[in-house]
């Protein structure tokens, strides 16, 4: 029996090299245009997606490493070509659909969570982003939408800014690739934003509409792929935002983060409410910076304590127990880990803090079991 000729072989080979924005194989994208064999030599012709890939010596690398693993003796040359808009057009059809659309609205089977809290300085955002890698640590594919428009944090807590400056999304036709940290495909306003200068993004000065139009076009235009579970990161209060994502999300479910004070608590308590008033579901709280083990031994309450509790039992109702999740020590490691743009359930996982944090991954998960029971699955029929 005769082996394949060596171009078909290569061809073969190079289409399992994946790409690192779409994270498709390079086959399923139709971007391999042509592969010759002379001899023991192969050429490989490549089409990017758009002109200056971001990804471009990374695809390359990949596609020669392949060429060369079935050419043996053989030398492999790569050629990088960039796709026509008509090809671009196709390829964005086939990725999202015909149409603009929500994946993330009704019927969905991605999980949706939104992290939210009543007022602002709970670290609400140090929660989400390390929620959202912990959960990718667990082999889950997961998203990110910074939706805290005017204070957007995100991008700073993953590690993707780099002298004040976010990494801009690449886009391909209609589509946006959102940047990846730590395997969270993530999106924030921030990477969008520039000063003349091109330093770091000014302010945001947007009411109701713009908002709205924000978090529409994180959910329609940037292209996530196949997710296990999607978190927002919530803007503080029960604004725009708030009644926008009930709307654009009516299935999502709630995590709600508040400090042990009652200040906080109390105020807590209405994001809770407003998120159940527009048909989400509220899972679990979170007390952030909760008492901290001093190294004698002694406890330090330096936010009081029971705020959690007061919020859990206040949302609780006879069909809908809600339970404190988590209760997250403080901890200076998680604050400087956060200036540093590491997050801690990777930086330190050792520390108190990000061991609670882990565990409240844990138990995210266990809250999502059996969320799709009775959800009718979006088929077509002919």
């Amino acid at each position: 029996m005769t082996s394949a000729p060596l171009a078909d072989r290569v061809r073969e080979a190079v289409g399992r090299v994946t790409d690192p924005e779409l994270r498709r194989p390079l086959s399923e994208l139709d971007m391999v245009r042509d592969v010759t064999a002379s001899g023991e030599d192969v050429h490989v012709a490549i089409d990017l997606t758009i002109v200056g890939c971001p990804a471009s010596d990374r695809i390359e690398r990949d596609v020669r490493v392949a060429a060369e693993s079935v050419a043996g003796e053989g030398r492999a040359t790569v050629e990088l070509g960039v796709m026509t808009p008509e090809q671009r057009q196709a390829l964005t059809e086939r990725l999202r659909g015909p149409q603009k659309r929500n994946p993330f609205g009704e019927g969905t089977l991605t999980r949706v969570i939104a992290v939210t809290s009543g007022k602002g300085g709970v670290g609400k955002s140090t929660v989400t982003a390390n929620l959202a890698v912990s959960l990718a640590r667990r082999g889950l594919k997961v998203g990110l939408i910074d939706a805290d428009v005017h204070g957007f944090s995100i991008p700073q807590l993953l590690g993707l800014v780099t002298d004040g400056v976010a990494p801009s999304p690449t886009q391909v036709g209609e589509l946006i690739l959102p940047p990846v940290a730590h395997d969270v495909k993530t999106i924030s306003i921030g990477m969008f934003l520039r000063q003349s200068d091109g330093s770091t993004p000014g302010a945001v000065m947007w009411r109701g509409p713009m908002l709205h139009r924000t978090l529409q076009q994180f959910l329609t235009d940037v292209f996530f792929g196949d997710l296990d579970v999607l978190l927002l990161d919530m803007p503080p209060g029960t604004g725009d935002i708030a009644i926008s994502a009930g709307h654009l999300l009516p299935g999502a479910d709630v995590l709600v983060v508040t400090t042990p004070q009652p200040a906080a608590s109390d105020v807590a308590i209405r994001s809770g409410l407003v998120a159940r008033e527009v048909g989400q579901r509220v899972i679990g709280v979170v007390e952030n910076m909760a008492a901290m083990t001093m190294p004698d031994g002694s406890s330090m309450d330096l936010f009081g304590s029971g705020g959690g509790a007061e919020v859990a039992r206040a949302l609780s109702t006879d069909e809908e127990d809600v339970a404190v999740l988590a209760s997250i020590p403080l901890s200076p490691a998680l604050r400087s880990d956060g200036d540093a743009g590491e997050p801690i359930v990777v930086a330190h996982p050792e520390d108190p803090s990000a061991m609670e944090i882990e565990a409240l991954a844990d138990r995210v998960v266990e809250t999502g079991r059996g969320v799709l029971a009775g959800r009718k699955l979006p088929v077509r029929t002919k």
